[in-house]
């Protein structure tokens, strides 16, 4: 009996690894997407970032002195973002994801590289996400950036 309780519980670890990994990999696609639909969103449409957060989403953003909430809060930051970071460009330098159930969270660093006055500049950056799993799509619930220290 012992053993056929330890064979099922080890079975059990070995089915939930592959699931874990594939939502690892899911919440850094997730936040990769987001990098790409800033770049994007600040030539085309802001409205397309706001898309990624959940309606209740927070924004505690690396430009702003004061934290953002709601959709409309978020597209406000973001229509400011974008003015003052024209041809933005994001690269990520790491991602520490840890997937709790529906919920992630995702720390690390990125640099926001953008045109200042005809030349590229870059602002180093450290973030969390956090984000939960809704209709098998990752939104964006909290999300905290700060410019890196020097």
């Amino acid at each position: 009996m012992r053993r056929l309780a330890l064979s099922t519980v080890a079975l059990s670890l070995l089915a939930a690894g592959p699931a874990l990994a594939d939502d690892t990999a899911d919440v850094t696609a997730a936040i990769e997407t987001w990098g790409r639909t800033v770049a994007d969103g600040c030539t085309s449409d802001p409205n397309k970032i706001v898309r990624l957060y959940a309606p209740d989403g927070v924004l505690w953003g690396t430009l702003s002195p004061s934290i953002r909430s709601g959709a409309a809060g978020i597209q406000d930051y973001f229509q400011a973002a974008c003015v003052r970071l024209p041809r933005l460009t994001v690269e990520f330098k790491d991602h520490r994801v840890r997937v709790y159930g529906n919920t992630a969270i995702d720390s690390g660093t990125y640099v926001f590289s953008f045109d200042k006055e005809g030349d590229k500049a870059d602002l180093p950056a450290r973030y969390t996400f956090v984000l939960v799993k809704d209709g098998g799509q990752w939104q964006i619930v909290d999300h905290h950036s700060s410019a890196m220290p020097k």
